[in-house]
């Protein structure tokens, strides 16, 4: 029995498949991190720990063309934005190296009484990752490397389209001189997953992907008292409220949306303009997003690969015949070609609507008309997501006033892709709970113990 294969999106060739492990490989993998936990964790010193995930990142670089291939194969990334994925888990990894001390550094406390106070942060033990195809490196490197700095071990159950990717994930840690059961990759099954979360020898989970999928793990982890860190989905608002470079502007809204394949939890999904840009943005916005070139994303000219898989097209194509069907107006795009969709923008959607509230994964934008300022807010903040955002605007109190006001994780001003190893990212409402990179990914698995002397 598997659920794993590699199945290229652009052919629909299935390339290879892998089983699932068993129940006894399961109990192994988590006795073996739990052991991982007990020596390496506890005794390693901080400067043996950022050794070994320096070397992991020095591997991303090193392996770079063989990494990239992978996850074109198995989700249809474009070879550029391939590269750049694993460019990025390279950076992220290593700033963990560089930041050790910070992050397993004393924080010392003022007290009123005699004597000394410290936080000191310990790890907790091991922990299971659930990590999604959209991101196969990027993901995993934001998990692993704070918990691994921290002397956490890992767990890791990727999405059932990307065992290679996972298995060379697993192959670095290795090769990079971590011990056996500090990172390993296990083919779980969802039940089997659910076992490893009920398990006492388990400390937390995090998850990345659906709504659904983070809610099942939340259900789970909290029957059995399990920290956990949802990285779920999001309907980023792009507002445009004013610029003086339109097109500018329109090219980091078409950027935004088109990344990854549109297949991005915190693309700017819906753009909201000010009434006196609105037609000249529209025009604009619709040219950049019909031109995106569609093809084999091995191609150097090629801007939409596939999408991850048949299904994913098939669905994403349902939302927008949906949305048209409720009286939405198709400006641009909507014709499916096996798992290929092209660049497509929506119009004249309405808070009646399904589109309204639901996220497009994939290269669908939908532009809306505002009249003022709270209007574009109102709008922005009309999702049950709260993930990232995006403001436009030449005035800079403007900018603080509506960054202050949306319901969001994180709000870009005047830029798109501006992600860093050092911003923390995640969301509040439905899009998640926790934050990873950044020093916070640091703060998430950890036991912050009080330690007073007197």
């Amino acid at each position: 029995m598997t659920d794993y294969a590699v199945i290229n999106p652009a052919t629909g060739e299935t390339l290879a498949t892998y089983p699932t492990a068993t129940d006894a490989e399961v109990e192994a993998a988590v006795a073996a991190a739990d052991e991982a936990y007990r020596t390496w964790g506890r005794t390693s010193t901080p400067a043996e720990r950022a050794a070994l995930i320096r070397r992991v990142a020095e591997l991303h670089r090193e392996r770079r063309d063989e990494l990239a291939a992978i996850i074109v194969r198995e989700m249809g990334k474009p070879l550029a934005a391939a590269y750049g994925e694993v460019d990025f888990a390279a950076d992220i990894t290593e700033y963990y190296a560089d930041n050790i001390d910070k992050i397993t550094g004393d924080t010392p406390l003022d007290i009123l009484g005699e004597g000394t106070a410290v936080i000191r942060r310990a790890p907790l033990g091991v922990l299971l990752g659930i990590m999604p195809w959209n991101f196969p490196y990027y993901q995993v490197a934001r998990f692993a490397a704070p918990n691994l700095a921290l002397g956490n071990t890992i767990l890791l159950k990727h999405a059932p389209q990307c065992p290679e990717s996972a298995a060379a994930i697993a192959q670095m840690h290795l090769d990079a001189g971590f011990p056996v059961g500090a990172y390993a990759d296990v083919r779980l099954t969802n039940e089997q997953s659910a076992t490893v979360i009920a398990d006492r020898r388990l400390q937390g989970v995090s998850v990345t992907g659906s709504e659904r999928a983070g809610a099942a793990v939340a259900e789970i982890a909290g029957r059995n008292l399990k920290k956990a860190v949802l990285e779920l989905g999001g309907s980023d608002p792009f507002i445009l409220l004013s610029t003086d470079d339109l097109d500018g502007a329109v090219q980091m809204a078409a950027d935004a949306r088109l990344d990854n394949n549109g297949q991005s939890c915190n693309a700017a999904k819906r753009f909201i303009v000010a009434s006196d840009l609105y037609d000249a943005f529209l025009e604009k916005f619709t040219a950049a997003m019909a031109g995106a070139t569609v093809g084999d994303p091995f191609a150097d000219d090629t801007v939409l690969g596939p999408l991850s898989s048949l299904t994913a097209a098939e669905r994403l194509a349902e939302q927008v015949d949906r949305a048209v069907a409720q009286g939405a107006t198709l400006v641009t795009g909507g014709v499916r070609d096996g798992a290929f969709y092209p660049g497509t923008v929506l119009t004249d959607v309405t808070p009646e609507m399904d589109a309204f509230r639901e996220e497009f994964f994939g290269p669908v934008g939908v532009v809306y008309r505002v009249e003022s300022e709270d209007e574009a807010i109102e709008i922005a903040n009309g999702t049950p997501f709260g993930l990232g955002s995006y403001i436009f605007t030449t005035d800079e109190e403007q900018a603080a006033r509506v960054a202050d006001k949306i319901d969001a994780g994180m709000v870009y001003v005047n830029v798109v892709l501006a992600d860093s190893p050092e911003l923390p990212f995640g969301g509040v409402k439905r899009s998640g709970t926790g934050r990873e990179m950044g020093l916070l990914a640091a703060d998430e698995f950890v036991n912050k113990k009080l330690i007073r002397v007197v």
